[in-house]
């Protein structure tokens, strides 16, 4: 291991050598490897792969062209409109519910566009906003997707897991399904059951020992619950529409969801880069692809060096988590009184005392696609060549800010 990181630290400094601080890059071999891996946990069943993560469009294009990885999951309509029309996707499951009018009436205007998205629905409210901006009857059905909580509530208002949709029970997911093949100018195709607390949560957080049996055992005791809830729940909404998919888990979730037999399709898309949170999980660790890379502009004192920005923090609940982390040179580390800053951030250990101004550091982040709102463009590392990719923010798009 300490071999094959020394390796990847030389070959990442050679392949960037000409390029300028802040860099971000992707080495495609890892990035490969983990597409392969996550088809191989998915056990037969197609990935859709979660835009979120990637927010790259030439790495979308790459991991659809495999085997195994098919559709899109955007996080919002305007994205999934972009990725329709540029030529990516013609499968589109927009994840979240959208009020975007201007996206709406887009999208209701292009029958094209009608055919090839899905929006995320959970009240009737959505489908309000829609006929609001475009009027059935005038328009091509707008596809929907119902959305059911995957959360677990063991006892009384005790909620672990997300907040997502308000559709719990099976017997809220027929209700609502039953409204929605009603509405004119709509159609049910799918249904979807994220859950996050078996997904999105490491079951062995560092130096934490404690707190890791205390998630072994939610995970052991919610997962049951929520193949018998989904399970009924997708009978439940079946018996008022033809649904063409049920999507469910995350990277870190894969094998678990991938065998309930009510799910059709799983998604994945952290797991392509593998950020430091997944460092947490047991049952499978992708390996790191994305880095990013600062230099060093100071030494303050002696085993310390200061390397310019780096303030890159992940979103979810602030702590030393949700900072990035310094992988090369090792021996490196955030101090504790100043962590990532805006502007400069001093990194400490012995590997500190050997850097100088001008030497590059390089950092993984915290999580995976929102490194690339931090850069136009991420260097795709093949063998020892860089090549350049825009971001979605390189291409003029931050779709959430």
């Amino acid at each position: 291991m300490i071999v094959e990181r020394s390796a990847l630290h030389e070959r990442l400094d050679r392949a960037t050598s000409r390029l300028e601080t802040p860099l971000a890059v992707v080495d495609l071999a890892a990035f490969d490897a983990n597409a392969a891996a996550l088809s191989v946990r998915s056990a037969g069943k197609p990935i859709r792969v979660a835009s979120k993560s990637v927010r790259v469009r030439a790495l979308l294009e790459r991991v659809l062209a495999r085997p195994g990885w098919s559709g899109v999951m955007a996080y919002t309509l305007p994205e999934a409109i972009w990725l329709v029309r540029s030529g990516v996707t013609d499968d589109v499951l927009v994840a979240y519910p959208s009020v975007d009018r201007t996206a709406i009436a887009e999208l209701a205007a292009d029958p094209r566009l009608a055919a090839a998205i899905a929006i995320m629905v959970d009240d009737p409210a959505h489908l309000d906003v829609v006929d609001a901006v475009a009027a059935p009857g005038g328009r091509p059905d707008i596809r929907v997707c119902l959305e059911l909580d995957a959360s677990w509530k063991p006892a009384g208002p005790l909620h672990i897991g997300v907040r997502r949709s308000p559709v719990h029970s099976a017997a809220q997911a027929g209700a609502l399904a039953a409204k929605l093949v009603k509405r004119p100018g709509f159609k049910l195709v799918g249904m979807m059951a994220y859950e996050a607390q078996i997904a999105g949560l490491g079951d062995k957080p560092r130096g934490q020992a404690v707190l890791a049996r205390g998630i072994r055992m939610m995970q052991r005791r919610s997962l049951p619950e929520l193949l018998k809830r989904r399970m009924a729940a997708v009978r439940a909404v079946r018996e008022h529409a033809e649904l063409e998919f049920v999507n469910g888990g995350g990277t870190g979730s894969m094998a678990a969801t991938a065998a309930d037999p009510s799910v059709t399709e799983v998604a994945a898309g952290s797991g392509l880069f593998g950020p430091t949170l997944f460092d947490t999980y047991r049952n499978w660790q992708p390996t790191p692809s994305a880095f990013f890379a600062l230099s060093v502009v100071r030494r303050p004192a002696p085993r310390i060096a200061t390397v310019l920005g780096g303030g890159w923090i992940a979103s979810g609940p602030t702590g030393p988590s949700r900072q990035p982390m310094p992988w090369f040179p090792e021996g490196l580390r955030l101090r504790g009184d100043e962590g990532a800053g805006e502007v400069q951030t001093p990194l400490i250990g012995a590997a500190a005392d050997e850097l100088r101004p001008g030497d590059r550091v390089w950092f993984r982040h915290a999580k995976a696609g929102e490194l690339c709102e931090h850069v136009n463009e991420v260097h795709l590392i093949d063998g020892d060549t860089a090549a350049p990719a825009p971001t979605y923010r390189g291409e003029g798009h931050a779709f959430l800010g």
